[in-house]
């Protein structure tokens, strides 16, 4: 009791702090046992380990039955679906597409084109020949149908002998068919001759003679002459002889 009253008059010693509470009531104090605090720690540890178990077997349990499902799909539930696939995708289809556009109308098309020029320039090549192959031939064939009508005026129309009177010596060796004194007489005989296609050469008189000869031919040698007259005398009878002029 004498300790009850002492802390009586403690209080009753101790100044009225009333005004400094605020009008707050009064807190009793009491210190902290460390005994008692390490034991709260502990439980509240164990109860926090406790639902934190609970929780992550209830996570466990959750993601198994979702991958146990088909249509679960855990890229779709981690991150959203990117779209870049798609926009790739339609870059490339349109490049190609531009690609082949560009290859068809720059590409193909002129080297078709180019193709087909050459083509037809060689068809024009192959005709415009052929055309001029058939013009060569129509001209050749007029030509030889021409020589062939010429030659065969030339062998329609009769062979007529030239008649030539020497105006001078000549130094060559003539076979002479026949002689006259008069120069008309002869030409007469010259005139038959040459309408038998055979040509003459009158020689005049020269030196002491006075007759005018006629002959048919004319040769460098008189060996030549000689074979010549004698091969005509069947046709102007054996007086054919040969002399120099």
């Amino acid at each position: 009791m004498a300790s009850k009253d002492s802390n009586d008059d403690a209080l009753k010693d101790k100044p009225d702090n009333s005004e400094d509470s605020f009008g707050l009531p009064d807190i009793e104090y009491k210190p902290l046992d460390p005994a008692n605090d390490s034991g709260k720690a502990r439980e509240q540890v164990a109860s926090a380990e406790a639902s934190g178990y609970s929780d992550s077997s209830s996570t466990v349990e959750t993601r198994s039955n979702r991958e146990g499902d088909s249509s679960y799909d855990p890229m779709a539930m981690d991150e959203p679906k990117s779209k870049a696939p798609v926009i790739l995708g339609i870059v490339i289809v349109l490049v190609v597409a531009i690609a082949g556009y560009l290859i068809f109308n720059f590409v193909y098309k002129p080297k078709a084109a180019a193709e087909k020029a050459r083509q037809e320039q060689i068809t024009k090549d192959a005709q415009l020949k052929k055309k001029q192959a058939e013009e060569e031939r129509l001209r050749r064939q007029k030509e030889e149908e021409e020589r062939k009508r010429l030659e065969a005026v030339e062998k329609a129309k009769p062979v007529i002998g030239t008649i030539e009177t020497l105006s001078g010596r000549t130094k060559r060796y003539y076979v002479v068919v026949t002689s006259d004194i008069d120069d008309d007489l002869l030409m007469d005989f010259a005139k038959k001759l040459s309408a038998k296609g055979i040509s003459t050469k009158i020689i005049p008189p020269y030196g002491d003679g006075k007759f005018y000869r006629l002959a048919i031919a004319d040769h460098d040698s008189w060996a030549s002459a000689q074979s010549n007259a004698d091969a005509t005398k069947a046709d102007y009878g054996s007086g054919v002889w040969v002399i120099k002029y």
